[in-house]
C-alpha cells in the first residue's frame, strides 16, 4: 500500500496553472500554502457571510444558496452588489446610482427593484467582495 504525505494546516496552491490537457510531470511542486481567509478576508473586523436567500440576482450568476462574502468597509457605488436592510429584511442587490438618485436593482424580472427615497427605511449593510458558488 502506498503511502501518502501528511496533510498540510491548508489546502495547497499549485505554482502553474492547470491545463485542459494532460499535465506535465515537471508540474508537480506546490507554491505555497493557501489560506482563504487570508484571500477572501482581509478585514475580519468588518467582514461577514450571508447566504443568498433567494433567485433576485440569478441573471448576475448570484445563486440561491450561495455564501456571499461582505465587507462593511468598502463604499457602496454604482454597479456594486450589496447587501442592504430595507424595511427589516435583508436582501441582495445591484445598487444603481443616478444624479441624486438611486435603486436596489434585482436582476430577475420577478424581483422589484426598490428606489431609495426619502421616507423608506433603508440601511446599505455592506459590499458583497466575493461569491463562493458549488459546482
Amino acid at each position: 500500500m502506498r503511502r501518502t504525505a501528511s496533510p498540510l494546516p491548508y489546502p495547497t496552491l499549485f505554482a502553474v496553472p492547470v491545463a485542459a490537457g494532460f499535465p506535465s510531470p515537471a508540474d508537480d511542486y506546490i507554491d505555497k500554502p493557501l489560506c482563504l481567509n487570508e484571500l477572501l478576508v482581509p478585514r475580519p473586523a468588518a467582514t461577514y457571510f450571508i447566504r443568498m436567500p433567494d433567485d433576485s440576482m440569478i441573471g448576475a450568476h448570484f445563486h440561491r444558496g450561495d455564501l456571499l462574502v461582505v465587507d462593511r468597509s468598502l463604499r457602496p457605488g454604482d454597479g456594486r452588489i450589496v447587501v442592504a436592510k430595507v424595511a427589516g429584511e435583508l436582501m441582495v442587490r445591484r445598487l444603481v446610482v443616478r444624479g441624486q438618485r438611486g435603486w436596489l436593482h434585482a436582476v430577475h424580472p420577478d424581483h422589484l427593484n426598490i428606489e431609495l427615497k426619502e421616507g423608506l427605511d433603508y440601511r446599505i449593510m455592506g459590499v458583497v467582495r466575493w461569491r463562493v458558488h458549488a459546482v
